[in-house]
């Protein structure tokens, strides 16, 4: 029934392929792997039939050590001429699986089976008997044995009766308790299975070991492990008179094991032969091998004639050969790990040259520690420009499949975002630039005052690009904090605060254009600069939106989107160099 159920699922198989499905949905539709349907295709393609995709038989359809008909032939042929033989009253015949064997060889005939193979050949042909003739011979030879064991046991007796009474006496006692020992192998057996108890080991090993040896020798075959277990039951097996090849076979143990056994236990005593220590100095632990690793360490390569900056395991392996110490890799690199070392790679730190850099920091911090309810700073900077055309990033993609992206394309345009963001707000107010200069500052500047009308102040900080703090854009500040002007436009204060030079990973709205560029830019293939500057608006929109009705403070993660922290820390890298 399941071969039956197997074959219609291949048959579907078959025939969903043959409509024009794909591989991938045909074994999407019969919850099959692609491995499967593959297997069954390319079946069916060999003959173009269905018959193909039945169960094909597994049995191998040859055996290379199959005996052929022919020597079967041989084997019954050769048997039945030596019944014959005998049956004719020849003198020594014997008809068993050797007498067949030598006949074969008499024959000439090549790769003979084994005897086993014969027998068994035999009783498949109803050729074999269960009693045979060379019954005979057997019988003579254990009526021999016989009568030599019968001489032997004579020529015992009469030395024993020629010896005096006390020596037969101790021989008679000792050879009883031997023997009795030996006949009970199974007391091996029992002391591994906790059946022999510490008041019987101390009655029978009295002479031998003292009360506490012999409880810490039971307690070790109780309770330690196989290793000492076994080297407890060798002691305490040998002083109770079980030969040493009982006691071997018991423990699947060789002769060799026990007899070190022994000879410890004789030597340095109970403990000595539990735990045996071994006065071998390790590698690992030797300093003469230590000393030369770090000495080697310490030395750049190049003195050793290594064409490398820095050192490598098989490059210190190599050196220390050369000078006799021969030492694994495995051996080095635990050594020099032991001692705290670790390969670690040099981190590029942002810095800056500005002179003033402390100064700036900290009146910037003062200016974030005190901000009034209406008072709002914010981060300006430009992102871009951006090049409309196919761009790379992160994505999931299927097994075996890798994006591309060409070396050279043809640009559909470009643009450059103008942003600043308000820290205590969270919002960003942005547009779009054709270039980066002065006159895209005054319209930010316009901006701004427009749209926070009716604030005391706004803080502007940048860092230090020569349009930020050019002598056009200070004048137009100046006179746009003029006490008559901002009476008749109700426009705030304008003071700035910015950056130290070259620190410009200060800068938070840089990590907002971090995000943004994940989001947006990434994997993008935007058919106009139009449909671009649709899709950041719509971001920066919905960013507003969510913090408009979450108020928070720039100095966490914002909206689990940016990917560095937007908050103002001298160790803080807003600007991310991975999405830029």
């Amino acid at each position: 029934m399941k071969a039956d159920k197997l074959y219609e699922q291949r048959k579907a198989a078959i025939h969903l392929l043959r409509s024009g499905l794909s591989k991938p949905e045909v074994a999407s539709r019969l919850h099959r792997s692609r491995e499967w349907v593959y297997k069954w295709w390319s079946r069916y393609n060999k003959n173009k039939g269905f018959t193909d995709l039945r169960n094909h038989s597994s049995a191998p359809k040859h055996i290379p050590g199959k005996i052929s008909e022919e020597i079967r032939r041989e084997i019954k042929i050769a048997r039945s001429e030596l019944e014959a033989e005998k049956a004719e009253g020849k003198t020594k015949v014997h008809i068993g699986v050797e007498s067949v064997r030598e006949r074969l060889k008499i024959k000439g005939v090549k790769k003979i089976p084994s005897e086993k193979s014969i027998e068994r050949i035999l009783k498949d042909s109803g050729m074999s008997q269960k009693h045979r003739s060379e019954d005979k011979p057997i019988k003579a030879k254990l009526q021999k044995a016989k009568v030599q064991a019968t001489t032997e046991s004579t020529e015992s007796s009469n030395r024993r009766a020629n010896a005096n009474p006390q020596q037969r006496s101790e021989r008679n006692a000792n050879t009883s308790q031997i023997n009795s020992r030996k006949q009970n192998p199974s007391w091996v057996l029992k002391l591994l299975q906790g059946k022999v108890g510490l008041d019987e080991l101390n009655k029978g090993l009295s002479g031998e070991l003292n009360q506490k040896e012999i409880q810490k020798l039971l307690m070790c075959v109780l309770n330690n492990p196989l290793r000492q277990r076994n080297r407890a039951v060798i002691i305490l097996a040998y002083l109770h008179g079980i030969p040493k090849s009982k006691i071997s076979s018991s423990l699947l143990v060789s002769r060799g094991c026990i007899d070190k056994c022994i000879k410890r236990f004789a030597l340095k005593g109970v403990e000595e032969s539990l735990n045996p220590s071994w006065n071998i100095t390790k590698k690992l632990d030797d300093p003469k091998y230590k000393d030369t690793v770090f000495k080697v360490l310490h030395a750049p390569p190049s003195s050793y004639g290594i064409n490398r900056t820095t050192w490598r395991m098989e490059d210190i392996k190599s050196v220390m050969a050369k000078q006799g110490l021969d030492l694994s890799i495995g051996n080095i690199r635990k050594i020099i790990k032991d001692e705290g070392y670790r390969f670690r790679k040099a981190k590029k730190v942002l810095t800056s040259n500005d002179p003033d850099y402390l100064e700036k920091i900290q009146h910037i911090k003062n200016i974030l520690s005190n901000l009034g309810a209406k008072e709002k700073f914010f981060s300006i900077d430009e992102y871009g420009p951006i090049s409309i055309k196919l761009q790379g990033g992160k994505s999931l993609m299927p097994p075996g499949v890798t994006k591309t992206i060409p070396q050279f394309q043809k640009s559909k345009g470009s643009l450059i975002v103008t942003g600043g963001l308000e820290l205590s707000t969270n919002q960003v107010t942005h547009f779009y630039s054709d270039k980066k200069d002065t006159e895209e500052m005054l319209r930010l500047l316009e901006i701004l005052l427009k749209k926070y009308k009716g604030n005391d102040c706004i803080y502007l900080s940048w860092d230090a690009a020569s349009w930020h703090c050019s002598k056009e854009f200070k004048d137009r500040v100046e006179e746009v904090n003029r006490r008559k002007y901002r009476k008749i436009h109700g426009t705030p204060l304008v003071k700035l605060a910015p950056l130290p030079a070259g620190a410009q990973f200060l800068n938070v709205i840089e990590s907002v254009f971090s995000g943004m560029a994940k989001a947006i830019i990434h994997n993008s293939d935007y058919e106009s600069v139009k449909e671009c500057k649709k899709a950041i608006t719509k971001y920066f929109s919905e960013r507003n939106k969510k913090f408009k009705k979450n108020p928070k403070r720039a100095g966490n993660k914002i909206w689990g989107k940016e990917i560095v922290k937007p908050q103002f820390s001298e160790s803080n890298n807003c600007k991310d160099p991975n999405y830029r």
